[in-house]
């Protein structure tokens, strides 16, 4: 199940507040209201919002204070509501860091386009990459390393080529699987590779030179058909 994207409304009136939760919830938003600031910076760390929508008009700590500290340390996504329709106003919140100013009264169909066309903006920071995933298969006395293109058979080093390594790996990716000639030219060579199946049959008898049968695999031909790496 996908979870439910959530907004929290920070406004002090509680109609308006409330009228802007069912407009959001009718399009399967996760809602949460607050009425001041101190809460609202609060909610942003308990209810971890994807988007904020921001009233200026706060007890306590108003909105510009309430966006400047939210931005001091997340890029959560935050549309200012207010009734203030000065252009200073309006600058003034979007250089603190709002994304989007509406002034009140809004139409419900606008409040919700707009919070929909940033979100889809929105790009969260992107996380530290983890460690890729070697692309590596092994069998007895044979191991293919497709992440730094180096084939170990019987204990050393073999050296090949990277079409020859790539048609290795992949028929060794799917054992006892057959490929015909054509599949082949395409996944190894591409679908633009201007040639015959023939380049696969001479590549397949170079890997054949340099990786002998094993009593456990070998690449095995499929007559009238291609190949496949058989284990048995």
């Amino acid at each position: 199940m996908v979870n439910k994207q959530k907004i929290l409304i920070v406004d002090d009136d509680a109609n308006i507040a409330e009228l802007i939760s069912l407009y959001l919830t009718k399009e399967c938003f996760d809602t949460m209201i607050v009425e001041d600031g101190e809460s609202a910076l609060r909610a942003v760390d308990t209810f971890a919002p994807n988007l904020i929508l921001l009233d200026l008009m706060l007890p306590g700590i108003d909105g510009y204070q309430v966006c400047r500290e939210v931005r001091s340390s997340s890029s959560v996504p935050i549309i200012m509501l207010s009734a203030k329709g000065e252009i200073f106003d309006k600058v003034l919140g979007l250089e603190l860091g709002a994304d989007d100013y509406m002034e009140k009264p809004f139409d419900s169909k606008e409040l919700v386009a707009r919070v929909k066309a940033v979100l889809r903006r929105y790009k969260p920071a992107a996380a530290v990459p983890s460690k890729p995933a070697v692309e590596c298969v092994e069998y007895p006395d044979l191991t293919i390393n497709k992440t730094n293109y180096s084939v170990m058979y019987m204990g050393k080093n073999v050296d090949m080529p990277p079409k020859e390594l790539e048609l290795l790996y992949f028929l060794a990716a799917s054992p006892n699987h057959v490929f015909s000639r054509e599949q082949l030219l395409d996944q190894i060579w591409g679908y633009e590779y201007i040639g015959d199946t023939r380049t696969v049959d001479v590549h397949i008898k170079r890997l054949r030179e340099k990786i002998k049968d094993h009593a456990n695999w070998k690449i095995a031909t499929i007559w009238g058909i291609g190949y496949k790496f058989e284990v048995r």
